[in-house]
């Protein structure tokens, strides 16, 4: 019944899919969610340890709170099949400029954290990249088995794989949350004392491995982008000036971000770049792409929404942080004004 719809669209019958039987198009985004469940379970267990390890007054006020970190396990499993949704309908296209424009953004606030002293905004990174990781990984495995003859069954291997990794992960927050508290205090549970001595190093790990598979992932991307955007005549007249526009964009929204804390800068970002995308797809794009950048929409509220609890994490690590700072900087000056006061005794 939609074929005289297509027909009239001079399009395929599979460009909600970018083109790809529907089966390849779900294998592909539900590696993605497994990827971005991957990092919200580790995430979450490396701030529950952080929450553990704190003092004893602090750790009776957070258990004495009546906020359970296992309620919702039915929120979990809509979040991540709307996850697989939104990056299966998705297509490679505007995967990839979502993933160029990520790693455009990251490289920003690096640049922005090395000059500023406190280096604000680089804790939220991990944070924001949650649906663009799962874009991530959709450009990839398209670039990767674009013209191969067994790409279903290659794609049914990733994503048994990734269900592995993505179901260790949340059994591992589960049991921690569950036990990690008693467990640490009693030798008995080799995962948790394995957590113990060595847990400090999951944000780090999680880190190097995000690096990784962006640093593939732009690859991908500019391949991707080269074969639909800039293969054209005079592609590079048009796309030039646009780049440097959203370069400048990129830049405003980073600095914009420092001004601002919380959930309302996480939005506010989110809405902007989308925003941007979107018009720079009307510009330049298909109906289909403008129609994928509005779906990402979808993808990155099912991403930010379920997150409130890392996000209270992330910005109570960032005023510890700031308050040590703060700290080390009044002990200094302190120090310097000792070591003055002799001198001018003497003198």
């Amino acid at each position: 019944m939609f074929l005289p719809f297509f027909w009239i669209m001079g399009t395929s019958e599979w460009i909600l899919f970018d083109s790809n039987p529907p089966i390849d198009c779900f294998l592909q985004g539900l590696v993605g969610a497994c990827a971005i469940s991957v990092l919200g379970s580790l995430m979450r267990v490396y701030y529950f340890l952080q929450t553990c390890s704190d003092s004893e007054t602090e750790s009776k006020q957070r258990s004495s709170s009546p906020v359970n970190p296992l309620r919702g396990n039915w929120r979990t499993a809509l979040q991540f099949w709307s996850l697989t949704l939104v990056l299966s309908l998705v297509g490679s296209r505007v995967s990839s400029l979502i993933v160029l424009e990520f790693s455009l953004r990251a490289v920003s606030s690096w640049a922005s954290a090395g000059l500023d002293a406190h280096g604000r905004g680089l804790h939220l990174l991990l944070l924001q990249c949650q649906f663009s990781l799962g874009c991530c990984f959709s450009c990839a495995l398209v670039f990767l088995h674009q013209g191969a003859p067994h790409s279903s069954l290659n794609l049914f291997l990733a994503a048994a794989i990734s269900w592995a990794l993505a179901s260790g992960s949340l059994s591992l927050w589960s049991h921690v949350a569950r036990h990690y508290p008693l467990h640490s205090r009693e030798p008995y549970c080799g995962i948790c004392i394995t957590l113990l001595t060595s847990g400090h190093t999951i944000l780090t790990s999680l880190q190097r491995a995000v690096v990784l598979a962006f640093a593939f992932a732009t690859v991908a991307s500019f391949a991707t982008v080269y074969d639909h955007f800039l293969s054209q005549t005079d592609a590079l007249k048009f796309w030039t000036p646009l780049t440097l526009c959203y370069t400048m964009l990129v830049i405003y929204i980073q600095a914009d971000q420092n001004r601002q804390t919380g959930a309302v800068a996480l939005w506010h970002t989110a809405v902007l770049r989308l925003g941007a995308l979107l018009v720079l797809m009307l510009t330049v794009g298909d109906w289909s792409d403008v129609l994928h950048i509005l779906i990402s929409f979808l993808g990155e509220a099912a991403c930010l929404l379920p997150s409130q609890d890392l996000l209270q994490a992330t910005s109570r690590e960032e005023e510890e942080e700031t308050s040590l700072r703060k700290q080390e900087h009044k002990t200094v000056h302190k120090t310097l004004e000792v070591k003055r006061k002799p001198s001018s005794d003497d003198s």
